[in-house]
């Protein structure tokens, strides 16, 4: 049995699939991660990304973490690939009950699914750190250099930043239903991003599968893993 005819077997038999991902999701869609050899974090910035990423950053030298989320977190352009449909679809057929994703590039909401849990927030969201008042994704691509409020207030995006906790409402809800499934799929994760990557420990299901380009330290506590790209690999399944 082929290791998808085995994954096709587990999803058969399953009736609450729960899906976990990771960067590896959208670069099938273009948006580069950060781990790999290729990744954002592995390119030269007078400053390393996971400095300009942190909550400290933001509040000291807002100019420059504005120019960098900008020029790398923001794709318009991008659109949902195979996986992402593909986990719409088996949403709307009423086995997937919840995406859990650490992205924050929104391209599951765009193919369609509704039920997201976005662990570390998401760029189509952003508010007025002085009033609150939300701002929408075009709000942040057409203004210049550090956005405000018209009350003054500088615009900040609902993305979780390093130093900064993740919602307590999300996190909660993604391990309600990581704990009621009977299926977990877990993709194009490195496992190495916490508190988000310890949320899996609360499945008690009987299939979980592991879906990465790469080789992963905790490939062994998995039923199934599977390397390759998650696009390709789920675009196999029959939903």
């Amino acid at each position: 049995m082929t290791d998808i005819e085995k994954l096709q077997k587990m999803y058969d038999e399953s009736s609450y699939v729960v899906f976990f991902g990771g960067a590896g999701v959208s670069t099938e869609s273009g948006i580069p991660d950060f781990r790999s050899a290729d990744g954002l974090y592995n390119m030269h910035y007078s400053v390393p990304p996971e400095v300009i990423l942190s909550h400290s950053y933001f509040m000291t030298h807002p100019e420059e973490f504005y120019r960098f989320y900008r020029d790398k977190l923001l794709n318009p352009d991008v659109k949902p690939n195979i996986a992402h449909l593909k986990l719409a679809e088996m949403e709307q057929k009423g086995k997937l009950k919840a995406v859990i994703t650490q992205n924050i590039d929104g391209l599951h909401e765009k193919a369609g699914s509704k039920n997201v849990y976005n662990l570390h927030g998401s760029v189509y969201l952003n508010h007025c750190m002085n009033c609150g008042k939300p701002f929408s994704f075009t709000d942040m691509l057409s203004c210049k250099g550090v956005p405000h409020c018209t009350c003054g207030g500088i615009i900040k995006p609902d993305v979780v930043l390093y130093e900064e906790p993740l919602n307590e409402s999300t996190v909660n809800g993604a391990v309600r239903h990581i704990m009621n499934a009977d299926m977990l799929i877990v993709a194009g994760t490195s496992l190495t991003v916490y508190p988000a990557a310890g949320l899996i420990r609360y499945f008690r299901g009987r299939n979980s599968v592991l879906i990465n380009r790469d080789l992963n330290v905790g490939d062994d506590e998995f039923s199934l893993v599977i390397h390759g790209k998650v696009g390709e690999v789920l675009g196999k399944l029959r939903a």
